[in-house]
């Protein structure tokens, strides 16, 4: 009994002086540092590119909002060029040190002057390039009458109330009204209830509506 408990201490002796490795192995990795996380490495890697916040690009100042429900002389009071015209020219303009936002340059044969322009003289309207995006285009040869806003400090400018301050002008000169102007101008007593007026008439809505300014 005495020998067989010798014989078996001395082989365990012996099979950890053969194997000193396991020891180190066994130390290095309870000795290994911890990783530092960084906030990307929480993202999962199926997540899309667009979770991660990123800078908001330079807008332009909005103009002031019209109260609602928007009326023609609300519109018209906000206006600062009111004319029809038909688009001769589009040009896209990058940022530059001058203009701190890309616009889009829209050019203009003037039919008939209401406010702020000339009958036959070429208008050129800057318009920033996020409305653009949004839908407010413009497309050569196409005619319009147009309640614009007075152009802002960067020289930018857009139609009043969007799509309300925006008509398209039919082969023969008349104003057409689309659904959103006949809802929002039915109570008006010159363009109520009309799809389509000429542009001699509206003019004098505009007038009319200075009056009561």
């Amino acid at each position: 009994m005495y020998w067989r408990t010798v014989l078996c201490l001395l082989a365990s002796s012996l099979l950890l002086l053969a194997h000193p490795a396991l020891v180190g192995q066994t130390a290095a990795v309870h000795s290994t540092p911890l990783r530092t996380h960084t906030p990307l490495d929480f993202v999962p890697e199926h997540f899309p590119l667009d979770y991660l916040p990123v800078p908001s690009p330079i807008t332009p100042s909005p103009p002031i909002r019209l109260p609602t429900p928007v009326s023609f002389p609300g519109i018209v009071r906000a206006a600062g060029l009111i004319f029809s015209g038909t688009v001769t020219n589009v040009e896209r303009r990058p940022a530059t040190r001058a203009s701190a936002v890309e616009t889009v340059e829209v050019t203009f044969h003037v039919d008939n002057a209401i406010r702020g322009a000339t009958s036959g003289e070429d208008l050129t309207i800057s318009q920033w390039i996020g409305l653009w995006t949004s839908g407010q285009r413009y497309r050569v040869g196409e005619r319009v009458l147009l309640f614009l806003y007075p152009p802002s400090k960067l020289g930018l400018t857009s139609s009043v109330a969007g799509p309300l301050g925006r008509f398209n002008v039919d082969p023969w000169g008349r104003v057409l009204l689309s659904a959103h102007h006949l809802a929002a101008f039915r109570t008006d007593p010159v363009l109520g209830g009309k799809p389509r007026v000429r542009i001699s008439d509206l003019a004098s809505a505009v007038r009319k509506a200075g009056e009561e300014e």
